[in-house]
């Protein structure tokens, strides 16, 4: 996320790490670019999330995509944006993407978005119909915020099923306290994942998993989960997209030891 703890966080990642960045309801998209720079002058990846909804106009959609460009920006990440109410004249990522396909810049790649869950507000069949359109635009396909590797697998399997064969990287948690997750979760409208930190073994077994794991959750039975997929060619599953929620030194921790294993 573009706020001010943004450049420490990166101190914690390996050199030239891929990094994506929001767009923050507070502070709109022009802090994404900003921090899209300032993350590129750096030897990062930035991976910026320009969200339709926040775009004005042509004029300035243009302007972004220029600097982006000027930064050795490579990818961006294209989601409609959760305001109720559109800034401008892009009511969806849709209407984003043929413009930038109109444009004179190109990006190597251009990712979307993907409910294994639904979403709170949209129709299930407006879901697909939405997808179904972006996708000639795309190159990739970033999950929402997801704890249940099942609803990932069967969600993979139905979007191949319509014929949509772009990769996947699955959008997990990182690592953080239980409490924080949660109300994180609730606020991006996961559904059913909020309540699958209670699933497995129920009110007991939750609070045991909770005590054990000093308060905080990490994604291992997720990945573990996942991992038998990885090589797929049929899912197509190209990695993981880890949302650290700017709680960088915890995820990058318990990603060294997953990969020291």
């Amino acid at each position: 996320m573009p706020f001010d703890s943004f450049d420490e966080q990166l101190t914690h990642l390996p050199d030239g790490a891929e990094v994506a960045i929001t767009t923050s309801p507070s502070l709109g998209v022009d802090a994404t670019v900003e921090a899209a720079e300032s993350a590129a002058a750096r030897g990062y990846e930035p991976v910026p999330h320009i969200a339709a909804r926040y775009v004005k106009d042509r004029e300035q959609f243009e302007g972004i995509v220029g600097r982006l460009a000027d930064a050795g920006v490579t990818d961006i990440f294209v989601p409609g944006g959760d305001l109720e109410e559109p800034a401008g004249e892009f009511e969806s990522a849709h209407d984003l993407l043929v413009v930038l396909d109109d444009l004179d810049y190109e990006f190597e790649e251009v990712g979307i978005t993907g409910y294994p869950e639904g979403h709170d507000f949209i129709p299930a069949e407006t879901l697909a119909e939405s997808m179904a359109e972006k996708e000639p635009y795309a190159t990739y396909i970033v999950t929402q915020l997801c704890y249940d590797s099942d609803a990932v697998v069967e969600w993979v399997e139905t979007i191949r099923g319509r014929g949509v064969d772009l990769p996947v990287e699955v959008g997990i948690p990182g690592v953080m306290k239980y409490q924080r997750l949660l109300e994180i979760s609730q606020k991006v409208g996961v559904g059913d994942s909020v309540h699958f930190l209670r699933k497995t073994t129920g009110i007991v077994g939750f609070v045991r998993q909770l005590i054990g794991s000093r308060g905080k959750y990490a994604p291992d039975d997720l990945i573990d989960g996942l991992a038998r997929y990885a090589e797929d060619p049929d899912y197509d599953i190209r990695g993981v997209h880890v949302y650290t929620f700017n709680q960088t030194p915890d995820t990058e921790s318990w990603r060294r030891g997953r990969l020291a294993e």
